[in-house]
């Protein structure tokens, strides 16, 4: 089975990776990494650069665990992207990172995370950073 993980360059992108790279060693399973921005923004914080993934690609190399390391360039819904890759490997679990918000910025804002929990087809764990 497989493992898909969603990261953003941040401690909650971190703690995801770092939990999912856990329960694949765990388990013996393989991951997929998904990193993506938004179409609708000029500048996105939660795009990685390619640099960070390159690193990240060569450091799961380097320990064993078979990996794939994804981009996805186009889009304007994170937890549509990420869903969507679970159901096209097959995930046994989908790990996101989780950072506090106000009741009104969900109001406004809406969640990515709470939709991934919510529409997900498989089990989520949902992670805080330290």
């Amino acid at each position: 089975m497989t493992i898909v993980i969603g990261y953003i360059p941040t401690k909650q992108g971190e703690a995801a990776l770092t939990a999912g790279i856990d329960e694949a060693r765990a388990h013996g399973e393989a991951i997929v990494v998904v990193n993506m921005a938004r179409d609708d923004k000029l500048v996105d914080a939660n795009r990685a650069p390619a640099s960070d993934l390159d690193r990240l690609d060569h450091d799961l190399a380097e320990s064993g665990i078979e990996h794939e390391v994804r981009r996805i360039d186009h889009g304007s819904d994170p937890a549509v992207a990420l869903l969507d890759v679970a159901a096209e490997v097959g995930a046994r679990l989908v790990v996101i990172g989780l950072r506090h918000r106000t009741p009104v910025g969900k109001l406004l804002l809406g969640s990515t995370a709470q939709r991934i929990l919510l529409d997900a087809s498989c089990p989520v764990l949902a992670v805080k950073a330290g």
